[in-house]
């Protein structure tokens, strides 16, 4: 089994994806991306070892975060996957509805990356 030293961007923005990347890079993660649900499912299925942390826009093409967020609740081998919901949606009902599928965490957009890399952090160590 490989070390778990990855974290999964999974964004429909391409200019998201690439500034968060460079942000979580600076702590020396793996970084793996994705724009779409159905995409994040078949990366996790395949490097599931080496995944700690999901970051999850919720409105994408394909499947919805929500919809992600739910089957990887659903299936006992990624309990130790983390989740950070990552979106614009900062509603009290869609962080509600994150909280009951099992989100670890919620982030808004637009965010701070140095905000951003201590609450990952704070998710990863909790």
């Amino acid at each position: 089994m490989l070390d778990k030293n990855s974290i999964l961007i999974c964004d429909d923005e391409p200019d998201i994806v690439s500034l968060v990347k460079k942000f979580l890079q600076l702590d020396n993660f793996n970084i793996l991306t994705c724009s779409n649900g159905k995409e994040a499912l078949k990366i996790l299925e395949e490097k599931y070892d080496e995944i700690l942390l999901i970051l999850l826009d919720i409105m994408m093409p394909a499947l919805s975060g929500f919809e992600v967020l739910r089957t990887i609740r659903s299936k006992d081998s990624y309990n130790n996957v983390k989740v950070i919901l990552f979106t614009v949606k900062s509603f009290k009902e869609d962080i509600e509805k994150g909280t009951e599928l099992g989100a670890d965490g919620y982030v808004t957009k637009p965010f701070s990356g140095n905000e951003l890399r201590s609450y990952v952090k704070d998710v990863l160590n909790n």
